[in-house]
């Protein structure tokens, strides 16, 4: 049986790639703008996988829909850490992709390249519907109203400029020493491998098939 998974997302690049990450399982995969939510749940949780469930939770009782949702973002050490969970609201409201990594090259100006470690981390948590609802056709099953959840990590450095055209977010001003180029300069299929995300999905892969297959 092929069941709809909402992503949780308005993020046109994060569909993208979780589509190409899901291709393997029996399902159809949509997000919020095609089901027509417009309603935001608002991350207040203090860590990634707190925001990741919230938003899971939420949507998936919201829509009676089996729902995968994500909370990531960059954690630099010169930074203490920062932006970490307000990696999506660094800049502002309004503020674009650009404007956000420009904002962390400034505020690392003068920081020695050994000194700019950074990481990409994310969290994955899937909701399973609570209940029935109407004009939907999942029917709550043995894993009704659970949330579990899988973690990836993508270590790095800051670069003093962005490169590469590929990806979005913070991805043009992350260096992977182990390949001499930018998140922003890899080809999808291997950002899709080896990023934060990719590993988060990786194993959350794992998890939802065995949560299906009930």
């Amino acid at each position: 049986m092929t069941r709809k998974l909402l992503v949780a997302t308005h993020n046109a690049g994060k569909v993208r790639e979780y589509r190409e990450l899901l291709a393997d399982l029996p399902l159809e995969v949509t997000y919020l703008d095609a089901e027509g939510i417009t309603q935001d749940v608002d991350e207040t949780g203090a860590t990634f996988g707190e925001n990741a469930i919230l938003k899971a939770e939420t949507y998936a009782r919201l829509t009676g829909l089996w729902t995968w949702a994500d909370d990531s973002g960059l954690a630099v050490d010169a930074l203490g850490g920062a932006p970490g969970v307000y990696s999506a609201r660094y800049a502002g409201p309004g503020a674009s992709d650009a404007d956000r990594y420009r904002k962390l090259l400034d505020a690392l100006a003068g920081v020695p390249w050994d000194q700019r470690t950074a990481r990409f981390r994310c969290t994955v948590a899937i909701a399973a519907p609570v209940a029935n609802v109407p004009g939907t056709s999942e029917v709550p099953g043995t894993w009704a109203g659970a949330v579990r959840t899988a973690d990836g990590t993508c270590e790095g450095i800051i670069a003093f400029g962005p490169a590469g055209s590929n990806g979005f977010g913070y991805d043009p001003v992350f260096y992977l020493p182990e390949h001499g180029l930018t998140m922003a300069q890899l080809e999808p299929e291997m950002k899709n491998r080896i990023s934060h995300r990719g590993r988060a999905a990786q194993a959350a892969v794992a998890v939802l098939a065995e949560m299906l297959a009930e």
